[in-house]
């Protein structure tokens, strides 16, 4: 199995990192929380904990800033049910520690807050799972994005792969947001398009 990989990070979205490490470009899974890890960051040369997943569908790679975190993917996967996207879902909306104690407390409807969970699947992670977390020593000042900053995020994202300018383009997302309820993803990129 492949535990870590240390390279110099080529590209970076919410949603994946490629790493070169001798050569070979490895582009990884990642939640938002490591996304904002390395964003933080500032280095060139990063190193991600990594879960290699092997599937009659394909081969994936994932990526976590800490070992912690990667501990809990690998709980939440070996959830019925749970899968690599949810479980990134999950470690991308609530921090590990809300997760851990909403499992330690039966809290439901803290699971449910997450897109893809229902009160069903909820049930079981915290079934499965109660009891069988280790505690969490993930720094306090490294938490997850808020939903209109993962709105931002994912919106900037797409624009900025459309080839619009990274910066001019985050203002504009700044500005709208500021003035707006804007709720998705779909919504911000069209306000920021017509503006």
């Amino acid at each position: 199995m492949i535990t870590h990989i240390r390279g110099s990070l080529e590209e970076i979205e919410p949603t994946f990192a490629v790493i070169e490490c001798h050569g070979v470009g490895y582009l990884l899974k990642i939640s938002l929380f490591t996304y904002e890890c390395l964003r933080k960051s500032q280095k060139k040369e990063v190193k991600l904990y990594t879960y290699y997943q092997v599937k009659e569908d394909g081969h994936t790679l994932y990526g976590f800033a800490s070992k912690e975190e990667r501990a809990l993917f690998e709980r939440l996967i070996s959830v019925s049910g749970i899968g690599g996207n949810i479980a990134l879902t999950l470690l991308s909306g609530l921090s590990i520690s809300e997760i851990q104690t909403a499992i330690s407390n039966g809290e439901v409807h803290t699971l449910q807050k997450i897109k893809g969970i229902g009160a069903k699947t909820a049930g079981r992670i915290i079934l499965e799972l109660k009891g069988k977390l280790p505690s969490s020593n993930i720094p306090a000042e490294v938490q997850p994005l808020s939903p209109t900053a993962v709105l931002k995020e994912d919106a900037l994202a797409a624009l900025v792969s459309l080839g619009f300018e990274r910066k001019t383009m985050e203002n504009k997302l700044d500005e709208i947001l500021a003035r707006s309820e804007i709720q998705s993803v779909e919504a911000l990129i069209k306000a920021a398009l017509k503006n």
